[in-house]
């Protein structure tokens, strides 16, 4: 989903009187993907049908919201992309257990069925209210394959912060509900329950952020995110030995590091005004926004590999306090140092080399 956005981002700009129907189609293609899954027998065919078939269509249905909320809001564009964004953190407050029990009681296959059916029904009919401010005469003298952008110091400083964050990001949210029963040997829903705060506190901080991001410099912004999500790593996941604190840890590293996509508008403004000074062209918003998700979508894919190396054997059990001592102290450490490095163009900014 991450990695596809400037392709379809680039054939949506091509394309604009079509692009319009592209969330509709990818809709049809994600519910199709879902519901051929619950047909797998093995994993080769669930890769293939919810991981590439959902996923590409998933992207294709995405993009064209992201496209015309950058023509609709022009002042309070961040805080439009917040809450836009933010329903991802909402989702996944409320779909995991619905999704678990109808697991419980209807096993895989039929649940699986039964999403497929849900995603289509309710999303379908909201497609048609999704549409371009521009008529498709102004879109289409932009040039959406003019990369000349990401040859540029700011959008290249950006992305490696972007990278930098991406690549630990995630961790928690692999490791979190694991954590939690093998630590503090918890139930099944209150080891969840650490994933749910983290969602929920995700699309509060994603809120917030998206109107900061109207308010303040990009690089402020980062440093708010990137200093808010260590400091909750250090010294809340890393000291915490009981439960509550860990789910204080959730709430806190949801709002400020959960809020880093947030941030993205600021930057598609800045290289995009910046650029044509330069002299890289005129970027497109819309296509450094596609970049942004490829760089994310590879932090993504580096984490869970990543994860599995950095707690093999279990290091520091015992030789330390709290998280550090569980197993999971070089994760934590990690994920506390990734996120304190994402700040760093704030530093770049203050010593004028930004």
């Amino acid at each position: 989903m991450y990695i596809g956005s400037p392709f379809v981002y680039a054939v949506c700009r091509l394309y604009p009187r079509q692009a319009r129907w592209f969330t509709l189609s990818g809709l049809i293609i994600a519910s199709l993907g879902l519901a051929m899954s619950s047909f797998c027998n093995s994993v080769p065919q669930l890769i293939a049908t919810q991981g590439i078939l959902y996923g590409v269509g998933g992207c294709i249905a995405y993009c064209p919201c992201t496209l015309y909320i950058d023509e609709w809001f022009v002042r309070r564009k961040g805080l439009a992309y917040g809450i836009a964004w933010s329903a991802v953190g909402g989702g996944g407050v409320i779909l995991p257990p619905i999704i678990q029990a109808l697991l419980n009681n209807f096993g895989f296959r039929t649940t699986t069925r039964i999403c497929a059916g849900i995603l289509f029904a309710f999303s379908a009919p909201l497609a048609f209210f999704i549409k371009p401010r521009l008529p498709p005469s102004a879109v289409i003298h932009r040039r959406p394959l003019d990369m000349r952008f990401v040859k540029s110091k700011l959008y290249c400083l950006h992305q490696l912060a972007n990278v930098v964050q991406g690549t630990g990001y995630f961790l928690p949210s692999i490791f979190l509900p694991t954590y939690a029963r093998t630590t503090f040997g918890t139930s099944t829903f209150l080891s969840a329950l650490t994933i749910m705060l983290l969602n929920i506190s995700c699309t509060i901080g994603t809120f917030i952020m998206g109107s900061l991001t109207d308010r303040l410099s990009v690089t402020t912004c980062m440093i708010i995110s990137s200093t808010g999500g260590a400091t909750s790593v250090f010294l809340i996941w890393g000291l915490s030995s009981s439960l509550p604190a860990l789910y204080a840890f959730c709430v806190l590293y949801g709002i400020s590091a959960g809020s880093w996509s947030a941030i993205w508008p600021g930057i598609m403004r800045d290289v995009s005004q910046q650029g044509e000074s330069e002299g890289h062209g005129q970027a497109d918003p819309v296509m450094v926004h596609g970049h942004l998700c490829v760089a994310r979508g590879v932090g993504n894919i580096i984490s869970g590999s990543l994860g599995d190396s950095l707690t093999r054997g279990m290091p520091w059990q015992g030789k330390g306090i709290g998280g550090y001592g569980s197993g999971y102290g070089i994760l934590i450490l990690y994920t506390g140092l990734t996120g304190l490095v994402s700040g760093m163009n704030f530093i770049w900014k203050r010593l004028n080399l930004l």
